[in-house]
């Protein structure tokens, strides 16, 4: 306990109450007792994790989680050992991201039950939103209605407060106005919405709650922990108020935690900013998060296969240093927001980020905005499917395939976890009439199914849908088969011409080593390996005679060992 005591001392001083403090360790000496059985102790090159929603797939008078479980044994379990299930809590907007209340489910979706029979399948990943909560939540109520000990649990501001330094990821008001029980208002800090107020962590009691709510999710069998929005946690006006010192000291605290109570559960820091920025929560490799989000891998790729160039991902590519066995990157091309373009500024120039927005604008891609400290506004995310992304309105079906293939080949072969949006296994498209019916530009990429629709879609033969889950399905066993992509094994890049990214993937037994070889762009493209030696494909089984050039079609890639 002496690593909690030191933290909460760093992050509180004296402020921290004697009794709060015995509180705590009671609180995990609790949890210690009740949380069984351990966690898997490490990551392998099995490990692919899918991020869906717990209402994806719906059934009339059945909960959705029930169906979801269905539909995962049948379709996706042979591909996915770890389920990222986002919030699935009661909550008021966001698609669950303005919770209402922590500790249970949303009744339509079952309840702790129906978690813990999806969990006799598969490892699950539960997120810990902990920046914000929703204004209609019992704790705001408690807070607006002026009760006891409930004062300091939101973050109230002078309107007239010099906020200008703060960075904002929304162009939405950083303060909402809320009437209170005393008939006065007070403007309360809402980083993303106003539905979505954001705690005081300076306030003891807060951090008592939250820790509460993470040993909950730890006990209901939670096996990674996303903190989602984690660099907006701590509040001093003034400064940036994201990634500052006590933000980080928190994530620590978190961590030293779950270490004591769950060993083997993975924390994960969700910061969709610069590359630099995100991977400071790595910390000094052991006392912070065991993963961050590989946020420039989305849209790197797909720039490199719209430009084709593999240029920009290359040269980023090469500076990667996953933390040698103790940390690793979550990698990932979609997810249930969009495709965010911050991780970019500092690798592309401003005016190469603003072009892709608009070439995909123009492909029925919608564009998020955010407003900077200048006043102005840049573009911050694109919404899209990463499928349609990928492709012009008019390429065919075959286009499509390769393009979407190539991009997953170069997901799955990057050192770290790979993670795969339901969506893309799904082959799904720009969902134009959710985004309609909603007014949220996010819906694009959200829509959810009836599961006999959704049997019957993946069923045809011969549709996109049906292609895309076949051969990604494939493409994933085939990687789970492979020791080279243990997420630990180092990844060195090889010079080549920008049509082609080439890496080797160094396993410890060096007839596991694999030579990736990835031809972004829409020409076909000779190349001979390094190691002149006779070479057999992973994915198709060719043998290749390294001696000689080997030519890759448009958009073909190749894992080859020898």
């Amino acid at each position: 306990m002496n690593i909690i005591n030191r933290l909460i001392g760093e992050i509180y001083g004296s402020t921290f109450p004697s009794g709060h403090l015995q509180r705590l360790h009671a609180l995990i000496a609790a949890a210690r007792t009740g949380i069984h059985p351990p966690r898997k102790a490490h990551w392998d090159e099995k490990d692919v994790v899918l991020i869906t929603y717990a209402d994806q797939v719906r059934e009339d008078n059945t909960p959705t989680l029930t169906t979801f479980s269905c539909f995962y044994r049948q379709y996706l379990q042979a591909s996915f050992n770890l389920v990222h299930l986002l919030p699935f809590f009661p909550s008021s907007s966001d698609d669950g991201f303005a919770v209402i209340d922590y500790h249970q489910v949303n009744p339509p979706y079952g309840g702790w039950q129906e978690i813990a029979d999806l969990h006799q399948h598969t490892r699950l990943m539960f997120d810990f939103v902990c920046n914000h909560m929703s204004a209609h939540s019992s704790w705001f109520s408690h807070y607006l209605a002026q009760d006891v000990g409930w004062d300091d649990f939101f973050i109230s501001q002078p309107p007239t407060a010099d906020l200008s330094a703060v960075t904002r990821p929304r162009t939405s008001p950083l303060l909402t106005p809320f009437v209170l029980a005393d008939g006065k208002t007070r403007f309360i800090w809402t980083t993303f919405s106003a539905d979505q107020v954001d705690l005081n962590y300076a306030n003891p009691d807060v951090l008592l709650n939250m820790v509460r709510v993470l040993l909950d999710y730890l006990q209901r069998g939670a096996d990674y922990l996303r903190l989602d929005a984690v660099g907006y946690m701590w509040k001093t006006p003034g400064t940036s108020c994201i990634h500052l010192e006590k933000t980080h000291l928190l994530v620590k605290l978190f961590r030293a935690i779950i270490d004591k109570v769950a060993a083997g559960a993975v924390l994960l820091t969700e910061t969709n900013v610069p590359h630099r920025d995100n991977i400071r929560y790595f910390g000094n490799g052991r006392d912070e998060a065991q993963m961050v989000y590989q946020f420039p891998l989305p849209p790197l790729v797909l720039h490199a296969i719209h430009r084709g160039s593999s240029r920009a991902l290359r040269h980023w590519a090469s500076s990667l240093d996953g933390g040698g066995g103790s940390t690793t990157f979550f990698n990932f091309l979609a997810s249930h927001d969009g495709i965010g373009l911050n991780p970019l500024r500092g690798i592309l120039p401003e005016g190469e980020i603003i072009a892709l927005a608009q070439d995909l604008a123009q492909e029925g891609a919608q564009i998020s905005w955010k407003t900077d400290t200048d006043g102005t506004s840049s573009p911050y995310e694109i919404n899209v499917t990463y499928l349609d992304a990928l492709n012009k309105q008019q390429d065919s079906d075959d286009t499509r395939l390769q393009r979407f293939l190539l991009a997953h080949g170069l997901l799955l072969a990057f050192p770290g976890v790979p993670a795969v949006y339901v969506q893309s296994i799904l082959g799904s498209r720009n969902d134009i009439e959710g985004m309609k019916v909603t007014g949220q530009n996010r819906a694009i990429n959200r829509q959810k199914y009836a599961l006999c629709d959704i049997r019957r879609a993946l069923a045809t033969t011969g549709s996109l849908r049906q292609r895309i889950y076949t051969a990604l399905s494939q493409l994933i066993q085939v990687r789970k088969g492979q020791p080279a992509f243990h997420p630990d094994n180092p990844m060195r890049l090889v010079d080549s011409d920008d049509t082609l990214l080439v890496m080797q993937r160094q396993a410890k037994d060096p007839q596991d080593t694999l030579w990736c070889v990835f031809n972004v762009s829409a020409s076909t493209v000779s190349y001979r390996l390094p190691e002149p030696r006779d070479y057999h494909d992973a994915i198709g089984g060719e043998k290749i005679d390294g001696k000689q050039d080997m030519a890759l079609g448009a958009w073909q890639f190749r894992w080859l060992r020898a």
